[in-house]
């Protein structure tokens, strides 16, 4: 697999807690690919994009390296991103 549904690829990686949700969030514009706006929660994310999330009080930069078939726990959600937040500049 080297693509994924936006909204499914959110909820595997754990994002938030429902593919609705996440498809709620895509729709409304708080999401973006490579620094341009998404709105369709089809649109498909490939190894590499990054995609920043503005949730409720903070913002996610989130590089996609992986992908799952089905959604596991935090930890195998953990190895579908790398968090471009959390490295030392």
């Amino acid at each position: 697999m080297d693509r994924q549904r936006l909204d499914k690829w959110l909820w595997h990686a754990r994002v938030v807690k429902a593919r609705t949700s996440a498809a709620a969030l895509v729709e409304t514009g708080h999401v973006r690919i490579n620094g341009v706006r998404e709105t369709a929660p089809g649109h498909a994310v490939k190894l590499g994009d990054v995609v920043t999330v503005a949730l409720d009080n903070s913002v996610r930069v989130l590089k996609v390296v992986g992908f799952s078939e089905r959604r596991g726990d935090a930890a195998a959600a953990r190895v579908l991103y790398d968090d471009l937040q959390a490295r030392p500049e």
